[in-house]
């Protein structure tokens, strides 16, 4: 468990990282629109995910199934390394979802989509 204090700073290294790899994969990444991650710093660091978020199903499709789901493992790897974040496996922190999805389901509100992502992992 991390302390109140480390828990902004932490903070701030993550948004800082995953913002720097997010603007670069937008030039890289067909359809790749944003980034967020999900923590809870009680179960730290295991409870940490990284979402990229795409604009389509199509495109998040096609990424998955190209060299384009590597790249975003490279730049969640770097991203989390470069904040000090030390994890035996990137993969179970990733996951992908598009805005069309959340448009279908939630109706575009993805803080209540996050919220119930957040329940299942």
């Amino acid at each position: 468990m991390i302390v109140k204090r480390e828990r902004g700073k932490l903070e701030r290294q993550l948004v800082a990282s995953l913002t720097e790899v997010c603007e670069q994969a937008k030039t890289e990444v067909v359809g790749f629109v944003w980034l967020t991650h999900c923590v809870d710093y009680q179960h730290f660091p295991e409870s940490l995910v990284v979402i990229w978020v795409f604009d389509t199903d199509a495109h998040l499709a096609s990424a998955l199934k190209g060299e384009a789901k590597q790249r975003l493992h490279d730049f969640t790897a770097s991203a989390l390394a470069e904040a000090g974040v030390a994890l035996d496996s990137i993969t179970p922190h990733i996951d992908f979802d598009s805005e069309q999805a959340c448009q279908r389901t939630h109706g575009g509100n993805w803080q209540r989509r996050l919220r119930a992502r957040s329940v299942r992992h």
